[in-house]
């Protein structure tokens, strides 16, 4: 294959490796044909850089089958390039227009501060508790166990779970009121 604008001595070929031939052909081709992608691309520097990139590679793929005799290069790596463009354009045009973030910034949401100051008081209240109506809770409510299960997880008998959780209840709606939580 030959690079055009060099001496027949200095010409790389397939045959020496198609890494030359790619390294030749982009400093021969590269400014000349990043000009024409950055037109195709209406400006779009990385762009053009992207499709450059890849007409590149498409090269360096069909080293072997590319014109040795040509003068120049030039017109089929602006074929592909330009066809990479129009590929390109198509795909966008398949697919739904992306958005930025902005119309997103816009939508109402729901406000969830109430929640988490509801979180934060229940936490506080029940540190309030002492540390077996607490352990108590936890397993019932939180753990979602029946009586049975926590009994056994807390190694007491079912009658004083039971016992535990009503108190522990009471104290902790006492608890609330006094934060202002009415129940």
């Amino acid at each position: 294959m030959a690079v055009p604008g060099r001496a027949a001595a200095a010409r790389p070929t397939a045959a020496a490796g198609d890494e030359h031939v790619v390294g030749a052909l982009f400093r021969e081709y590269h400014r000349p044909l990043l000009a024409f992608v950055l037109r195709l691309t209406g400006g779009d520097r990385q762009w053009a850089e992207d499709v450059v990139q890849e007409t590149m590679i498409r090269a360096w793929r069909g080293a072997g089958r590319l014109d040795r005799g040509a003068a120049s290069l030039l017109p089929w790596l602006a074929t592909v390039a330009r066809r990479i463009v129009i590929d390109h354009r198509r795909q966008r045009g398949a697919r739904p227009v992306e958005v930025g973030d902005g119309p997103l910034e816009n939508v109402p949401m729901a406000d969830e501060t109430d929640g988490l100051l509801r979180k934060v008081i229940v936490v506080e209240a029940m540190g309030a508790l002492s540390p077996a109506h607490r352990r108590v809770l936890t397993e019932t409510v939180l753990r979602d166990r029946t009586v049975n299960q926590a009994a056994e997880v807390l190694g007491i008998p079912v009658g004083t779970v039971k016992s535990r959780v009503y108190y522990a209840l009471r104290a902790l709606r006492v608890a609330l009121e006094e934060r202002g939580v009415t129940t």
